[in-house]
């Protein structure tokens, strides 16, 4: 039965430490990032370094520190890659909450649009409630003199913003100026 070899003394103990991943800032890197990975599991690198001690290359207890050694590395890089494409999900998330909200109220203010111009809307603003003050600030400029004083009493009765009363006053200021 071949013996270990004795570790040698000018060779380091550890390996040296993995690189970190580079930062995924776009889906383009992601896919490079994954094609120059590598994906070993712990019981293929457990297997690969009792093979080596089994054969003799290498003492049980540094096959056991080396795998420790990959392990940790790989866990460190399999974490920083999840927080990144989460980040990157996230992102991507946001934007497309943005952009439907954005393209939903404008499809709500061509709709209140209609409405009113059918003479089918009973209040100037659909979905009033729902929205923030910055949405209704945004569809007061639509609004005729009457129906921003009919927007401007249900909002002092209901929830009585500072913003969105203010913003009806100076858009009311600017039709009685202009008419």
């Amino acid at each position: 039965m071949p013996q270990p070899r004795k570790p040698n003394p000018a060779a380091p103990s550890q390996p040296p430490a993995a690189p970190s991943l580079p930062s995924v800032a776009d889906p383009s890197s992601l896919v490079e990032l994954l094609a120059k990975g590598l994906l070993l599991s712990t019981d293929r690198i457990q297997a690969a370094m009792d093979d080596a001690v089994q054969r003799g290359r290498m003492t049980r207890d540094d096959a056991e520190d080396l795998v420790a050694s990959l392990v940790e590395s790989g866990r460190k890089q399999t974490d920083e890659l999840r927080r990144d494409l989460e980040g990157l999900v996230g992102r991507s998330l946001d934007v497309a909450g943005d952009a439907s909200r954005k393209a939903g109220d404008r499809l709500l203010r061509e709709g209140d649009r209609a409405r009113r111009v059918a003479g089918l809307a009973t209040f100037p603003i659909s979905r009033y409630d729902d929205l923030t003050a910055a949405q209704i600030v945004d569809r007061i400029a639509d609004l005729s003199s009457a129906e921003l004083r009919k927007v401007r009493d249900h909002e002092r009765r209901h929830g009585n913003r500072k913003t969105v009363l203010v913003a009806i006053e100076k858009h009311l200021g600017d039709a009685s100026a202009s008419g």
